[in-house]
């Protein structure tokens, strides 16, 4: 079987690679191959408004299964409501959505046992060609990176009456503080559907499921909720970049163009992907060829401008992770929050201005001052790593 193009994962952002792509080059062979069921697996992905421009936003409505214009964050020694609109992709939503226009693109069920830049071999023996195949299948383990991570186990509830949310919680860092910065998200989806996770800015990407889910129904009776099922469990370990080795973080493999995280294309701070996925889609849409070898510089070049715009993250997920005890880590975000809501959205976005650098690092410091700047250089991982040479 031959395509134009092979992708190989259908999680988020080759979905949407596939989606952009089907609508503005129609007659390109396309083939999405996804392992499970369906599309997107079992995940919601959530995006600020103010992390994608007009136009992103026109094209991915479609997928957006609830927005709210507000949000809360709630800390020991903070309580505030940050304006802003905020959106959720649920998996459900993208999967539906996505077949809608790319049913006669899509394998489900199919495991990819080796994937080169033209080629896909299927578990089954079926053996697929195209002029480039690119690689959305997650993390390929993140051995040349020096990570932490945002880990995190999700129940969407089913309420016995109404919760009373009318916009996301997300942060409510009162909970005990265990295995590092420890906060419950919250995402309400009608008056009685509620998203509950338990999440955590953690050393290990290891998940105590048994644990997380009783913290979980603990924070609902502690909320008033009487649940009546647990609709959806999601969980999930966002890499949280602190330094490492880019160059041979993308010299693994067989120099196969990559999509996502697998690309390094993520926020370093929060793991969250969506918008850079979004931005990666319209820069393939915008191409009229797609050959391996040119997509994999392209997305590559792209992972590196990210990595040098992403010092300053770095910087600061070492001062959160080696600067300071496990269980004071939720101090930082108490302080950051500190800040104007513009000076937050744009954090989150990735294009905090040089101002905001320094507004961000002012006033009294939350944590031992010499431990946050010792925490800078270690034995792994220097931040500073890949800002020069090939990858400037």
């Amino acid at each position: 079987m031959h395509a134009d193009l092979i992708l190989v994962g259908g999680g988020l952002a080759n979905t949407l690679i596939a989606w952009r792509l089907r609508a503005e080059h129609p007659g390109l062979k396309l083939l999405l191959l996804e392992q499970g069921g369906e599309l997107g697996g079992n995940h919601t992905w959530c995006f600020h408004g103010s992390d994608l421009t007009e136009s992103q936003h026109r094209w991915i409505a479609p997928f957006v299964a609830q927005s709210w214009a507000r949000h809360r964050i709630v800390f020991p020694a903070r309580d505030r409501w940050i304006d802003g609109s905020y959106h959720a992709i649920t998996a459900e939503r993208l999967h539906a959505t996505a077949m809608t226009r790319l049913k006669d693109s899509v394998l489900t069920g199919v495991k990819a046992t080796h994937v080169g830049p033209d080629q896909v071999t299927l578990a089954d023996g079926r053996q697929l060609s195209a002029a480039a195949v690119i690689d959305g299948r997650g993390d390929p383990g993140g051995r040349h990176l020096d990570v932490g991570f945002q880990k995190f186990l999700g129940h969407v509830l089913k309420l016995e009456q109404p919760h009373g949310l009318d916009a996301p919680v997300l942060m409510d860092a009162t909970v005990p503080q265990e295995d590092g910065f420890r906060f419950i998200y919250t995402l309400p989806f009608d008056e009685r559907t509620v998203l509950v996770e338990d999440t955590r800015y953690s050393d290990s990407a290891g998940l105590e499921r048994d644990a997380m889910r009783s913290a979980i129904r603990a924070y609902a009776e502690s909320r008033g909720w009487g649940i009546s099922a647990v609709l959806r469990e999601e969980e999930g370990a966002l890499p949280v970049v602190l330094g490492g080795d880019l160059a041979a973080y993308w010299s693994d493999g067989p120099g196969v163009p990559r999509s996502g995280v697998r690309a390094g294309l993520f926020h370093y701070t929060t793991g969250y992907s969506l918008p850079e996925a979004a931005r990666l889609a319209d820069d393939l849409a915008g191409l009229n060829s797609w050959r391996s070898e040119p997509l994999h510089a392209l997305i590559r070049k792209r992972s590196f401008r990210l990595w040098r715009r992403g010092l300053y993250f770095r910087i600061l997920n070492r001062m959160l992770y080696r600067g300071c005890d496990p269980a004071e880590r939720y101090r930082v975000l108490q302080h950051f929050y500190r800040l104007p809501a513009p000076l937050v959205n744009r954090f989150y976005a990735g294009r905090p201005t040089w101002i905001d650098r320094l507004r961000i690092l002012s006033g009294k410091p939350p944590i031992p001052i010499g431990r946050a700047l010792a925490s800078l250089f270690g034995s792994r991982g220097n931040p500073m790593a890949g800002l020069t040479g090939e990858n400037s």
